[in-house]
């Protein structure tokens, strides 16, 4: 008898399939002795055949839970592992949809992360408040919770939009457990099916520990990307700190090259030089006045002089589109700025660079105020101790000749007296002379013969440099051969008596000497150059008398003597008033147009009083 049921059991037979061979017997009369143990032997092999059943159920979760172990221990892609968990919850559940909803702390809710056997769009975007539905619940309070009919049960709070979307995908019986981590739930992983089914305690014990498992794989995913990141950033720190080091490096280099370029007295050009081999591109420099010393990057705007003047301030380079510009200041004032034309450069070099050719500069600067006090003592002295030994050996050992021609010019201003004075004293050197800076004015020795010019140029170029008038005034010094020190002492008191006269003609700004003052230049001139004056002013119409025997001159003193009129001037020379007014003609061509305005007249008149009273022979 016993033999009939372990063939059953051999053959997983159905459990209505144990009833056959107690049909059997009964229908062959079997008696109830036979019939009762056939009886016994069914309960015994259905007890065995349910073990059997719970044995490979059992065998099949721990074969799952051992597969999902084995997948978090060669995690790759945590996407795959959940859906993996999840894939296996609904087949050993044997339920008809498995999902996987995650917390969101931004929100405060939980969202849909993995879906398995789902069938509605609705239902995978669904997301659920916190104490809101079957899984809500789950998730606020970290306990499981499952039920047999979702929608007749009670203990769940019931929102609209949960029920549609439940409904579009047809659930009725629903199963979820959290997945925790500690004491924080971080989700909740849920079976359910489309028909009503209660859930065991085993299936919820199933549940919870791919639940753990899941929890487990998303806290490993996050150390893991974790780790990935402080890997990253650590091999971006290693990338930056070794660029960093290169620059540095690479920085040095180039700062010995110009190191060693100055000590062997390169100048900027030669810093710029290695600016641009180092750094490629187009390098400018400019002084403290913005002037370029160096290079050339094209016509430079306002807003370059405004990055200029933030680079001083912040003392690092400034960017302006396609600009590097990095300039240096001392006490405030600006010294050097450099100007690089380069769309990726290394603004350490070019920094280190600015240095160098500001102390080059400030050297040069340096030296040349050294130089100006010596040329500025010798000028004092030719000045105000004409007298004193060896004037004009000091003069030699300067580069100076007080044997050739020279000017004194004096030039009165109201600019900044420092940059006056080497403005002054940059000149002296550039031209062989000799400079001094006084109060309120400057004093130049300066080798040439055209005073006038000279005074019109140096007014012109100190005007400029100090951004207000600068009024100049000349005077030639007269040197008959060897040097006179005494000459250069009245040629000062002349420039400076015509650097007043301009002044006060209302002419600040201009440089003239007492030649190109007219008759003021009588007053303020020590040499009273009538013969000069008189040809200068009234010589066309003296010559034309000589050439021609005509009495020009004459007719134009009659003229002035009456009051400008014609007809008198004819009735007190016993002419015609038409030979008056054809002489007047004639004189009008001879002196230009505007000879009768009131400053000409005058000046022709003193001309014409000096010529007539013998002052001076016709030149």
């Amino acid at each position: 008898m016993g033999r009939q049921f372990l063939e059953l059991l051999a053959r997983e037979a159905s459990a209505v399939e144990f009833e056959g061979p107690i049909i059997e017997a009964r229908a062959r009369g079997a008696d109830p002795a036979t019939i009762e143990e056939l009886e016994q032997a069914k309960v015994e092999a259905l007890k065995v055949r349910d073990l059997l059943k719970r044995r490979a159920r059992r065998e099949a979760e721990l074969s799952a839970l051992y597969d999902t172990a084995g997948d978090l221990a060669a995690l790759r892609d945590l996407d795959a592992v959940l859906e993996a968990i999840v894939h296996r919850a609904r087949q050993l559940l044997a339920t008809d949809v498995a999902y996987m909803t995650l917390h969101d702390p931004e929100q405060g809710d939980t969202y849909m992360r993995v879906t398995d056997g789902s069938i509605s769009a609705k239902f995978r975007a669904l997301r659920l408040a916190m104490g809101a539905g079957l899984g809500g619940l789950v998730a606020q309070t970290a306990t499981p919770y499952s039920t047999a009919d979702y929608f007749a049960d009670a203990r769940f709070r019931h929102k609209h939009h949960i029920d549609e979307a439940v409904k579009e995908e047809g659930l009725v019986a629903i199963l979820g457990v959290p997945l925790r981590l500690g004491q924080r739930v971080i989700g909740v992983l849920m079976a359910a099916n489309r028909s009503a089914r209660p859930f065991h305690q085993e299936e919820v014990s199933l549940l919870a520990s791919l639940a753990a498992h899941a929890a487990v794989a998303i806290d490993n995913a996050r150390l893991l990307q974790e780790t990935r990141n402080a890997l990253e950033e650590l091999s971006q720190a290693h990338r930056t700190a070794r660029a960093h080091g290169e620059a540095v490096e690479r920085a040095a280099l180039a700062h010995d090259r110009m190191t060693s370029l100055v000590l062997r007295g390169g100048g900027i050009e030669d810093v710029a030089a290695v600016v641009t081999d180092v750094l490629g591109g187009s390098l400018a420099v400019l002084d403290d006045l913005g002037r370029p010393l160096t290079g050339d990057v094209g016509e430079l705007d306002a807003g370059v002089f405004e990055s200029a003047q933030a680079s001083r301030a912040l003392g690092r380079t400034v960017r302006r589109g396609d600009l590097l510009i990095a300039s240096v200041d001392v006490g405030g004032e600006p010294l050097a700025t450099l100007i690089l034309r380069s769309d990726d450069a290394d603004e350490r070099i070019l920094e280190r660079a600015a240095l160098v050719c500001a102390l080059l500069l400030l050297f040069r600067r340096s030296v040349a105020e050294a130089e100006g006090r010596v040329r500025g003592e010798l000028l004092d002295d030719l000045i105000s101790r004409p007298g004193s030994p060896g004037l004009a050996d000091r003069a030699w050992r300067l580069g100076v000749d007080l044997s050739a021609p020279h000017v004194v010019v004096v030039v009165r201003h109201e600019g900044q007296r420092e940059r006056a004075a080497f403005w002054a004293s940059s000149q002296a050197t550039l031209r062989h002379g000799l400079a001094a800076g006084r109060a309120g004015e400057v004093v130049l020795l300066l080798p040439g013969a055209n005073a006038g010019g000279i005074a019109q140029r140096v007014a012109a170029e100190l005007s400029a440099s100090l951004q207000v008038p600068a009024t100049a005034g000349a005077s030639k010094v007269c040197l008959p051969g060897a040097p006179g020190a005494g000459d250069v002492a009245a040629a000062y008191q002349e420039a400076r008596r015509c650097a007043e006269a301009l002044i006060a003609l209302g002419r600040a700004g201009d440089g003239a000497s007492a030649a190109e003052l007219g008759f003021v230049g009588l007053l303020v001139g020590d040499g009273r150059d009538v013969r000069g004056f008189v040809g200068r002013v009234l010589g066309a119409v003296i010559d034309y008398d000589a050439r021609r025997g005509t009495a020009l001159a004459d007719t134009l003193a009659a003229y002035f003597g009456s009051g400008g009129s014609p007809s008198r001037t004819a009735e007190a020379m016993h002419i015609h008033v038409n030979t008056v007014t054809q002489r007047l003609d004639r004189i009008g061509k001879l002196l230009g147009d505007g000879w009768l305005e009131p400053e000409r007249a005058l000046e022709i008149q003193l001309a014409l009083r000096l010529h007539l009273l013998g002052h001076t022979s016709t030149p």
